[in-house]
């Protein structure tokens, strides 16, 4: 009886096939919207969670002012210096310190020539964001102290100016130094912000320091925990040291920051889940509009069918058999859209997916969730013209024309 139902369900919305298409073209829009929205959501977390775990979990990030990243930030805040780092340097809870000092800078080999990041740091900075020389080697102890041109290019840099060709030995020119490469590093791709990570240059941080920027200040440090020593407790000796060399009295706050990359990654992830769940929710509004649809063309499938659901009472169907009948119509319709909704969903995040370079992560409990919500649809907005059909009167059913 119940395959039935749904066969003749079936006959009336093929019998107007567009008709029916442009009626469910708001729960495919709503289903797709959301299933494309959380498995985009998804596949960022577990990006953010890969990159933390590439970086380590015993890593620390020290910046000067009271707030970590963004404008203004560290405007009032004094910058650290290299002083800081052998400072730094003398803490049993940590394994590596990196001072990091930035600039943005054209480089220049032969023809071709790029815009990046020139980071300056010591050869600590390899050790603790877990880089790897694939060729070549880092920077010696003399070539830190004495502030050499030399550099190690990130794969992304050696591939725009050199191509597949080994760089170790050539000399290019960063602004107008002329910087000797030494080595290149193993390719990481995209960061916890999408950037990309293999689009950089390190040189001793004097060199540029010196040479780049003018400046002796260290603009943030990236450092290790010795193994066995908990984030808080390094943060604890951290903050400690600097309050005392930087001379704030008990009753000032700190005019630097310590962050862990937990916790980094967690804000991030948290951020990530609250846009994913409002982007979600609007989408989630078509669902409403397409049931609207829905509920507005079985009245019109009522009225153009009346003396059909007439003839069905007069030869002795009940009205509970006709309620199901154009119950299971708006139920297969909610459902036909909601499963051309999530194929589609998927398609777009996969295509997303590839283009932000994240992970493809579907979810099975979001397509049942959708599955079942877009057949609610349908159950809620079908009933009451499948209601109005089975309370006609068959008599006045039979009269209409």
């Amino acid at each position: 009886m119940l395959w039935e139902t749904v066969r003749l369900a079936l006959l009336a919305i093929t019998r107007n096939a567009l008709r029916s298409f442009l009626t469910v073209l708001g729960v495919v829009i709503g289903v797709a919207a959301v299933i494309a929205m959380v498995t985009i959501g998804q596949g960022s977390s577990e990006q953010v969670t890969s990159d933390v775990e590439s970086l380590g979990s015993d890593v620390l990030m020290l910046r000067p002012g009271g707030g970590f990243g963004g404008p203004g930030a560290s405007e009032e805040a004094a910058n650290f210096t290299l002083r800081d780092a052998e400072a730094l340097g003398g803490l049993s809870v940590l394994s590596a310190v990196a001072p990091v000092v930035s600039s943005m800078e054209t480089v220049v080999y032969g023809n071709a020539n790029a815009s990046t990041t020139v980071t300056g740091t010591t050869s600590d900075y390899l050790d603790v964001g877990n880089w790897t020389v694939l060729r070549g080697r880092g920077f010696t102890e003399a070539e830190e102290s004495a502030g050499a041109a030399v550099c190690i290019l990130g794969e992304s840099l050696r591939q725009e100016l050199f191509g597949n060709a080994d760089p170790t030995g050539e000399t290019i020119r960063i602004d107008t130094v002329s910087c000797l490469v030494i080595g290149y590093l193993e390719a990481k791709g995209a960061g916890m912000m999408g950037q990309d990570q293999d689009d950089l240059i390190l040189m001793p941080i004097r060199a540029v320091q010196r040479r780049l920027v003018g400046s002796a200040d260290v603009a943030s440090f990236q450092l290790a925990l010795t193994p066995g020593v908990s984030a808080d407790r390094g943060t604890r000796e951290i903050e400690a040291l600097m309050r005392e060399r930087r001379r704030i009295s008990v009753d000032e706050a700190d005019d630097f920051r310590v962050m862990d990359m937990a916790q980094i990654a967690s804000m991030l992830t948290s951020v990530n889940a609250v846009l994913t769940g409002l982007l979600s929710a609007v989408a989630a509004v078509s669902l409403l509009v397409g049931g609207i649809g829905i509920m507005n063309i079985m009245l019109v499938s009522v009225t153009e069918r009346t003396r059909e659901i007439g003839i069905r009472l007069a030869i002795g169907a009940t009205a509970r058999q006709v309620l199901t009948q154009f119950l299971v119509e708006a139920i297969v319709l909610s459902v036909l859209g909601g499963v051309i909704g999530i194929l589609t969903g998927f398609g777009i995040a996969f295509v997303a997916a590839q283009l932000m370079a994240i992970p493809f992560s579907p979810s099975v409990e979001v397509v049942l969730l959708a599955f079942l919500f877009s057949g609610l649809v349908g159950v809620v907005f079908g009933y009451f013209p499948a209601r109005r059909a089975a309370r006609l009167d068959p008599i006045e059913a039979l009269r209409h024309q």
